[in-house]
């Protein structure tokens, strides 16, 4: 089975030969000099954008000072929000409003937090999920739908409500750990594809094989 070709706006084609405008491989959606992705990572949306980096991350400004990173072959649903630190206000005063940013000359240089936002590879991002400022998200992570996410996500947990918690890990601690080592992510495309029978029937043990193939 052949991946889709990475450098495709729009990599699903329906039944009748046209593109799927709702769903678009990020790396080739989104020029922005804060937002990283990785590639085959890809958004959907009921009413696809023209500015992608604008719909998923609205606070996420060229002059921002965080950056907002999605690793390799994640998946992102409708309506997900990730609110980077930009959209926070400083606490530390008697006041929470944002004066400075009705400033021209002073708002770049206000930005009480700083925090990156890091989503892992093989990452699930549900439908209407909301990622909050600095969260980091680990690898092969399901966030489920309508979840509040902040913190950190530990590697292959699942995690649903508001505030989101972790309900279960996807796999004992000792396939996470192989899963985790073998990084098949990383591999060239052409592993990668002769290793996805073994990648979607969870077999652990055959990915392991092909890693080892020269």
């Amino acid at each position: 089975m052949p991946l889709p070709d990475p450098s495709r706006r729009t990599p699903i084609t329906l039944p009748d030969g046209s593109d799927h405008a709702g769903t678009v491989f990020l790396s080739q959606a989104i020029d922005h000099p804060r937002f990283q992705v990785g590639a085959f990572s890809y958004a959907s949306d009921f009413d696809p954008p023209e500015d992608w980096a604008s719909r998923l991350a609205p606070y996420l400004f060229a002059f921002s000072e965080e950056t907002l990173r999605i690793g390799a072959f994640c998946q992102i649903a409708h309506g997900v929000r990730f609110l980077t630190s930009s959209a926070n206000h400083a606490t530390n005063g008697l006041s929470c409003y944002p004066f400075p940013i009705f400033d021209s000359q002073n708002m770049e240089a206000f930005q009480p937090d700083t925090r990156d936002t890091v989503i892992g590879n093989d990452v699930w991002i549900g439908y209407g999920a909301l990622i909050l400022p600095g969260a980091r998200i680990g690898h092969g992570a399901i966030i489920g739908a309508g979840a509040v996410v902040r913190g950190t996500v530990a590697d292959y947990a699942i995690v649903t409500g508001n505030p989101g918690r972790v309900e279960r890990k996807r796999f004992d601690e000792d396939t996470i750990a192989r899963l985790l080592a073998l990084a098949w992510w990383d591999w060239p495309v052409s592993r990668i594809e002769a290793a996805l029978p073994a990648i979607m029937a969870a077999d652990v043990a055959v990915l392991e094989t092909i890693a080892r193939t020269p």
